[in-house]
């Protein structure tokens, strides 16, 4: 099958984001006195969102939607502050892509971190290629494996979804991949891989 495009997952696919999260998540842990996670724990607490990553790292007892969002905002101005301290590309990344570039072959990414720090985490960690699309979460759009953002931006670049690629590395991109009927690869390296 001749592809005309390839969407990819960001954090664990593109990019090794991994420690960053850790970090920034155990240091709001350390402010009030929890119990932190090493780095292997996180592997099962991401890629459905801060929020359900939030959920699954907390200690049960505080686990309330009030304390979540609250725990979520500091999270996310300890991660502003140190996302690309040790976040890079996969080793390859550059040279797969370059290839795909060559070959007139349409990029997209679609994440479930949020849309301007998605766009921003491209833009600084991936500044040498041109991606056609690039989409985070945004409110009123499901998170994956919701097949909704996938199927927009199969309709942005103007393809069928048999024409396009979807990579990932986590059963939620896989989900992503199949409920859009785009072919799906997983990929053997990412956050969610022991």
């Amino acid at each position: 099958m001749n592809y005309k495009a390839v969407i990819f997952d960001l954090d664990g696919t593109l990019l090794n984001s991994l420690e960053d999260i850790a970090d920034s998540a155990n240091k709001v842990f350390e402010n009030h006195g929890f119990p932190t996670h090493k780095l292997d724990a996180y592997r099962m607490f991401v890629g459905s969102g801060l929020n359900e990553l939030m959920f699954r790292a907390l200690p049960e007892e505080k686990r309330n939607t009030e304390s979540i969002d609250d725990y979520v905002k500091e999270y996310r101005q300890e991660y502003t502050r140190n996302w690309n301290k040790k976040t890079k590309p996969y080793m390859g990344i550059a040279e797969m892509l370059d290839e795909l570039v060559s070959r007139h072959i349409k990029i997209a990414v679609l994440s479930n971190k949020l849309h301007a720090f998605t766009k921003q985490c491209v833009d600084e960690l991936l500044p040498n290629w041109k991606f056609d699309i690039v989409v985070g979460f945004q409110n009123g759009i499901p998170l994956k494996p919701d097949p909704t953002s996938v199927l927009q931006i199969a309709e942005q670049l103007n393809l069928s979804p048999s024409q396009i690629l979807y990579v990932g590395d986590s059963d939620i991109d896989m989900k992503t991949g199949v409920a859009a009927g785009m072919h799906t690869v997983g990929v053997l390296w990412g956050l969610n891989k022991n």
